[in-house]
């Protein structure tokens, strides 16, 4: 069954594209037999999971590109949205970095207006460059992508530092610019309401849990305004809340048994990562005969 593209998806108002995320291949197999239509690979969950490092600003563009060539590996047509976070340098670097990750799958592109070192959306702290200079940030994402099937996401983080009249005005320009959807991070609820009332979509919201958002359902996003909902770092959260009780546990009893019921079994773990297709290639393989 063919996946519809990330573009095509959201073309449908009825309902919202929900996208879960992460930073691992692991994830992105887990959403794709889950029947999501998409996975966003996230700076913060790449940052977390592979090297076990926080989300400011410690990693690049090649950090970035190894995650998505891996997750391409296990998930080739899953389409793949990822976090570009400020681009990595001025619209030059944006312009490579697009036509670099493009290359290697990506679906989308998503690009912030923060300063550099940039830090996660709902810390305190966050910093933006000027509106002059993000804006032609954005316009040379557009421009730098070849299919016209690839998504750029244009996010401000000026609503902390800047307030909301400056992160509309900010996304107005970016759509003028080329972006196709917008993303204004870290809002609270009143905020989000005049966002899905004065942008024009498709709009993007981020469910960081525990974060400065409301927790709302994609449903409740979605009769707001919002067209796609994404929830980059919960599998991240969940696995290593799980991770945490059960190394307690297993130090305290040196018993796992009780954790049995909430872990997947050999098998379970084994189809998710499709060892029969790999153990039958020999068999599906044939050796030309010799002459």
């Amino acid at each position: 069954m063919t996946v519809p593209t990330l573009r095509q998806q959201l073309t449908d108002t009825s309902r919202p594209a929900v996208i879960p995320g992460g930073g691992t291949p692991l994830e992105a197999l887990a959403t794709q037999a889950a029947g999501f239509g998409g996975f966003y690979l996230s700076g913060y969950a790449v940052a977390a999971w592979r090297h076990g490092l926080p989300d400011i600003g410690l990693l690049g563009a090649t950090d970035q590109l190894d995650a998505l060539r891996a997750v391409r590996r296990v998930v080739p047509e899953l389409p793949v949205i990822v976090d570009l976070d400020t681009g990595y340098g001025d619209e030059t670097s944006v312009w490579a970095n697009v036509r670099l990750l493009e290359e290697a799958g990506a679906s989308a592109l998503q690009i912030e207006d923060q300063v550099w070192p940039k830090r996660c959306g709902h810390m305190a702290g966050k910093e933006v460059i000027d509106a002059d200079t993000a804006v032609r940030k954005i316009a040379s994402a557009a421009a730098a992508r070849r299919n016209p099937e690839t998504v750029i996401i244009a996010r401000t983080d000026s609503l902390a530092p800047r307030g909301p009249d400056e992160a509309l005005a900010r996304c107005r320009r970016f759509a003028d610019a080329g972006a196709d959807v917008l993303f204004i991070d870290a809002p609270d609820h009143e905020q989000l309401r005049r966002i899905g009332t004065e942008l024009p979509g498709p709009l993007m919201a981020n469910m960081s849990e525990g974060g400065l958002t409301p927790l709302l359902s994609a449903g409740e996003f979605h009769a707001l305004g919002f067209q796609l909902v994404i929830y980059p770092t919960t599998t991240l959260r969940i696995a290593s809340h799980q991770m945490s009780g059960f190394l307690a546990d297993l130090r305290r009893s040196g018993d796992s048994a009780p954790w049995r019921p909430r872990m997947d079994g050999l098998d379970e773990l084994n189809a998710l990562v499709g060892l029969d297709e790999y153990l039958t290639i020999g068999d599906r393989v044939s050796a030309p005969s010799g002459s």
